[in-house]
C-alpha cells in the first residue's frame, strides 16, 4: 500500500550491485593517482606488518637457545643480537605505522572530494530537474539522498576500500609467511577457509537486501518529518497530532526492523570468525607441540605462527565487514545515481541570446496533458498585444495554471504552439525566455534572510535606492520601516514573522525589481482579507502598468479592468471580452460572476 505523498514500499533487494560498483569506480576514476597512492602505502604498510612476527620469533629463539645454552653451561644469551632484531623490528613497526598514516590521510581526502563532487552534482541536477519530478517526488527523499545517502557513501567508501585492500594483502603475506615457517601447519590452519567463506557467503545474502531498504525508509523518513515540519500550522488546527505520529510510526518501525536485521547479519561475523579462529589456534598450538618435541620445528617458529593465525583470521573477519560495508555503499550510491541519471529537461535550441523582448504572446493551437491520453488543454488558441492585461478564470481544473507552466516552459506542449514576439518558444533558451518573465503566486516564497535581501533576488546587481524604490512602488515601504531593523529585518524560515499580505507585498516588489516585460500573477490576492487585498490590487495595477500580464484570478472582481478575460471550460476558451461584455451576454462568465455574492459577499 502506498505511504504517505504516493511513497510505496522500497525495494528489498539490491537492483544492480555490480553495476553500481563499476559506476563507483567510473566515477572516482579522476582521483586514481591518489588512490594508487593509497594503496601502495597500505600494501606496504601490510608487508611490514605482517613481517614483524616473523623477526619477533627469531629474537625469541636467541633469547630461548641462549637460556637452554647458559643452564647446560655451554654459552650464554647474546643480547647484543637480540637488540640489534628488536631495533630492526621497531623500525619495521614505525614504517608500517607511517605508511598506514599516509594512506589514511589520502584516502580522507578522496572520500571527502568525491562526497563534495556528489553533492554538488546533486544540487546543479536540482537545477536541471523538470518542474513535473517536484511535483512527484518528496522534498524528504531528495534531501536524504544529498545528505543521509552520500555520508553513507563517503564512510563506507573511505573505510572499505583501506579493509578491503589491506585484508587481501594480509591474507596473502601471512599465508606465505606461514608456509615459510611450516607446510604443515599451515595446512591445518587453511582448512578453516572454506568455513569462514561459506559463512560469509551465507551472512551477506541475508544482510544484502536489509542495507538497502534501510536507505530507501531512511528517505521516507525523512520526508514524513519535512512534511511535518513545514505543515505544522495544519496539523494543529485539524488536531491530527496523532495522526502524523501515527503516520511516523509506521515507517519508523519500517526503519527499525531494516535496521536491526542489518545490524544483526553484520553483528554475526565477529562471535563467528572468532569462535572459527578460536578452533585454528588450539588446533596449532596441539600440533605444534609435538612437532617441537620432534625437533622438527623451533620454540620462535611456533611463537610467530601463533601471532600468524591471529593475523591471518583477523583479515577474514574484517572482508566480512567490509562485505556489509559495500552492501550500505551500494545502496547509498545506487540511490545518488538514481537520481543523477533522472530525466532533465530537453535541451535547449542553440539559439543566440536574445534581446529583451516585446510582450507579444500567442498561443496557436494548444494540446497538452500531463500524462498520455490525459489531455487538459484541448484546443486552446489566443493572441496577447504587448501591454495587454489578460485576465484568466474559470472553475478549479479548467487548466488555468497548466497555461502559465506551458508560457513559461515548465512544461512543453504536446501540439500546436506557443510564440512570444513571433518566436517559438521551444526556439528560446529557457534562461533566455525566462528572463522576459515576473511572477507573483498565490503560495509566496521567501527565504531565510533579510527583506533587503528577499527584494534583491528579483535583480541581484540591484542597489539599496533601487531596492527602496521597488519597495515603495509596491506599497511596502511604510510597514518594512515599521519593522525592528527595518530593510534588514531577517525573515525566518518560511517567513512566519510577517504577515500574509505583507508577505505578498514583498514578492511584489521583487517582481517590481526584476523589471520584466511579461508579468504573471497566480491567485496573488486570494490569500488575504478585502482590506489586504485592495492595497495588493494597487500595487499590481502600479506593477502592470506597460507590461503584457497574464492574471490567474479567483475573486473576479480584481479583474473588471482587464483588456481581455479568456474564459476557460475543461481546457477550452468558452468565451472571451471584456468584464462588462461578458456579463451582457448572461453565459458562463455572468454565471461565475455572480455566484460570489450569493453567500452575502457585496459587490464592490
Amino acid at each position: 500500500m502506498p505511504g504517505p505523498m504516493g511513497r510505496g514500499p522500497a525495494s528489498e533487494r539490491a537492483k544492480d550491485f555490480k553495476g553500481t560498483i563499476k559506476k563507483l569506480v567510473a566515477y572516482i576514476a579522476h582521483e586514481r593517482i591518489a588512490l594508487i597512492i593509497a594503496i601502495v602505502c597500505a600494501v606496504a604498510s601490510v608487508v611490514f606488518n605482517v613481517l614483524g612476527p616473523r623477526i619477533l620469533g627469531q629474537a625469541t629463539t636467541e633469547l630461548f637457545q641462549g637460556l637452554a645454552a647458559k643452564v647446560t653451561g655451554t654459552g650464554g644469551i647474546d643480547f647484543t643480537k637480540i637488540g640489534y632484531i628488536l631495533a630492526g623490528l621497531l623500525c619495521l613497526y614505525v614504517t608500517s605505522a607511517a605508511m598506514n598514516f599516509v594512506q589514511g590521510w589520502i584516502m580522507t581526502g578522496l572520500t571527502q572530494r568525491v562526497c563534495y563532487r556528489m553533492r554538488r552534482e546533486i544540487v546543479e541536477k536540482i537545477d536541471r530537474m523538470p518542474l513535473s519530478y517536484f511535483e512527484t517526488n518528496s522534498v524528504g527523499d531528495v534531501m536524504s539522498r544529498v545528505t543521509n545517502d552520500v555520508d553513507t557513501l563517503g564512510q563506507s567508501l573511505n573505510q572499505s576500500v583501506t579493509q578491503l585492500i589491506t585484508s587481501v594483502t594480509q591474507i596473502i603475506g601471512v599465508a606465505v609467511m606461514m608456509v615459510s615457517v611450516s607446510v604443515t601447519l599451515a595446512g591445518l590452519t587453511f582448512l578453516t577457509v572454506p568455513v569462514s567463506l561459506v559463512l560469509v557467503v551465507v551472512v551477506v545474502r541475508s544482510s544484502q537486501r536489509y542495507f538497502r531498504r534501510q536507505q530507501a525508509i531512511l528517505g521516507r523518513v525523512d520526508g514524513i518529518i519535512e512534511e511535518s515540519f513545514s505543515g505544522q500550522n495544519v496539523i494543529k488546527v485539524f488536531n491530527r497530532e496523532q495522526r502524523a505520529v501515527a503516520d511516523f510510526d509506521v515507517e519508523n518501525a519500517n526503519l527499525y526492523d531494516s535496521g536491526w536485521r542489518a545490524q544483526f547479519f553484520s553483528g554475526l561475523m565477529q562471535p563467528i570468525m572468532n569462535f572459527v579462529a578460536n578452533l585454528a589456534y588450539v588446533a596449532v598450538v596441539i600440533v605444534g607441540a609435538f612437532l617441537a618435541i620432534d625437533g622438527t620445528i623451533n620454540l620462535g617458529d611456533i611463537q610467530a605462527f601463533m601471532q600468524y593465525v591471529r593475523n591471518f583470521t583477523q583479515p577474514i573477519t574484517q572482508l566480512s565487514q567490509v562485505s556489509n560495508m559495500l552492501q550500505m555503499l551500494s545502496a547509498a550510491a545506487e540511490r545518488v545515481f538514481e537520481f543523477l541519471a533522472e530525466p532533465e529537461e530537453s535541451a535547449d535550441a542553440s539559439t543566440p541570446e536574445l534581446p529583451r523582448c516585446r510582450g507579444e504572446v500567442a498561443f496557436d493551437h494548444v494540446r497538452f496533458g500531463y500524462v498520455p491520453n490525459k489531455t487538459i488543454i484541448h484546443d486552446f488558441s489566443c493572441h496577447v498585444e504587448p501591454g495587454q492585461t489578460v485576465a484568466i478564470v474559470g472553475p478549479t481544473g479548467a487548466g488555468k495554471t497548466t497555461l502559465m507552466k506551458l508560457l513559461m516552459r515548465f512544461y512543453d506542449v504536446n501540439a500546436g504552439s506557443i510564440t512570444v514576439d513571433g518566436v517559438d518558444l521551444r526556439d528560446y533558451a529557457r534562461d533566455d525566455l525566462r528572463e522576459n518573465f515576473a511572477m507573483v503566486l498565490q503560495d509566496t516564497w521567501l527565504f531565510k534572510g533579510s527583506i533587503m535581501e528577499n527584494i534583491r533576488y528579483g535583480r541581484a546587481s540591484a542597489s539599496d535606492d533601487e531596492v527602496h524604490a521597488a519597495a515603495r512602488a509596491a506599497l511596502a515601504d511604510h510597514f518594512i520601516r515599521t519593522l525592528p531593523g527595518g530593510y534588514d529585518f531577517e525573515l525566518n524560515e518560511d517567513a512566519s514573522n510577517v504577515s500574509q499580505g505583507q508577505k505578498q507585498l514583498l514578492t511584489i516588489a521583487r517582481a517590481f525589481i526584476a523589471d520584466r516585460p511579461i508579468l504573471i500573477l497566480d491567485e496573488a490576492t486570494s490569500n488575504v482579507d478585502t482590506r489586504t487585498e485592495e492595497r495588493i490590487q494597487r500595487a499590481m495595477d502600479a506593477l502592470m502598468q506597460g507590461r503584457t500580464s497574464f492574471v490567474i484570478a479567483h475573486r473576479l472582481s480584481t479583474i473588471r479592468n482587464a483588456d481581455v478575460i479568456l474564459v476557460l471550460r475543461d481546457g477550452d476558451i468558452v468565451e472571451s471580452g471584456t468584464h462588462d461584455e461578458l456579463l451582457a451576454k448572461n453565459g458562463f462568465y455572468a454565471e461565475l460572476y455572480n455566484s460570489q455574492f450569493e453567500d452575502g459577499e457585496p459587490e464592490e
